[in-house]
């Protein structure tokens, strides 16, 4: 009788407790004050976005998420259903974006405001008033990664265009003409001493057809100075683009930078993070399995505890109480 009585008030004291944990989990649960539905229609995805995260503004609670679907009325938009604490400060210059919890990767809508003076924001039961949702910080990541790839394809191809055969042949073929140049000023020079020569000497030459020859070897002259001078200039102006401050250079070394930054952000804070948050879900897993596993080899120890249990009457190892009367 005094095991049965032990075990009748263990089980009024877990239905008790039972009916407390109930009591306690509804008034936790409780919807506090008034709240007006709100919508954000979007083609952004809205990844590790779940029911009853919760609607923050600037930091501040003040809502949940309720759905999250598709929109009927807009065909490939996401339709997220909103519930915000009436009195909260929601305007039309009110955006939303979503941001992310710790390492756990779970989606919050955050929102926000530029700041500027702007008329309340009416609620509507029957037709709820929709908040923008403006890019994350993954988006902008993700969008800032392909500017950079198309500039270093853009660097690329400027720099295989300034390489190209082409290029080389031309300087080639510039400097060629500047020696021809040089031979033809040598030229002139002993033509020019020729002439005098003659015009002093005992011999003379004809003077209108060297002058003749001598304006067709300047005009050579001039023709080969142009195009080289033509040649620097466009390689200097090639290399000023690729050097100067915003240029392709430039670009790429910044993007470079901000990638390589965002990489041991990445390293140095949120993969320990995730490394400890699995090592923690591990260890919360096993002690779980070992607590069903001694569940299953005793149930009795739900009512009686862990410790051990004394044999009633009509099972082996009973033993009269001393001092029971018979």
């Amino acid at each position: 009788m005094e095991n049965k009585a032990h075990a009748l008030a263990a089980g009024l004291f877990v239905v008790a407790l039972t009916a407390l944990l109930l009591v306690l989990g509804a008034w936790l649960t409780r919807e506090s004050g008034q709240r007006d539905p709100f919508e954000i229609s979007t083609r952004e995805a809205v990844t590790g976005l779940q029911e009853q995260a919760p609607v923050r503004y600037r930091g501040v609670d003040v809502g949940k998420v309720t759905s999250v679907g598709f929109d009927p009325k807009a065909q490939g938009n996401v339709l997220v259903r909103l519930e915000i604490t009436r009195g909260a400060p929601i305007t039309t210059d009110t955006f939303a974006t979503l941001s992310f919890q710790g390492v756990t990767g779970l989606a919050f809508v955050q929102l926000d405001d530029s700041g500027k003076p702007a008329q309340l924001l009416p609620p509507n039961d029957d037709v709820p008033p929709r908040i923008p949702l403006r890019p994350g910080l993954l988006s902008k990541l993700t969008d800032k990664g392909e500017k950079i790839l198309d500039q270093v394809e853009q660097i690329s191809a400027r720099v295989n265009t300034l390489m190209d055969d082409k290029n080389p042949k031309g300087l080639a073929s510039a400097v060629g003409n500047v020696s021809q140049a040089a031979g033809e000023i040598g030229a002139l020079s002993a033509n020019m001493n020729t002439i005098l020569t003659a015009q002093f000497g005992p011999q003379k030459v004809d003077i209108p057809s060297l002058v003749k020859r001598t304006d067709t070897a300047m005009a050579s002259l001039r023709e080969t100075s142009d195009a080289a001078r033509a040649a620097v200039q466009e390689i200097g102006a090639t290399a000023h683009r690729l050097n100067e401050k915003g240029g392709p250079i430039d670009r790429l070394a910044v993007g470079t930078e901000a990638l390589s930054h965002a990489a041991d952000s990445f390293s140095a804070a949120t993969l320990p993070r995730i490394n400890r948050a699995t090592e923690d879900t591990s260890r919360a897993v096993r002690q779980l399995s070992r607590t069903v596993n001694g569940i299953n080899d005793n149930p009795q120890s739900l009512i009686f505890g862990t410790g051990r249990v004394d044999p009633g009457p009509g099972e082996s190892g009973f033993v009269t109480p001393s001092g029971a009367q018979r």
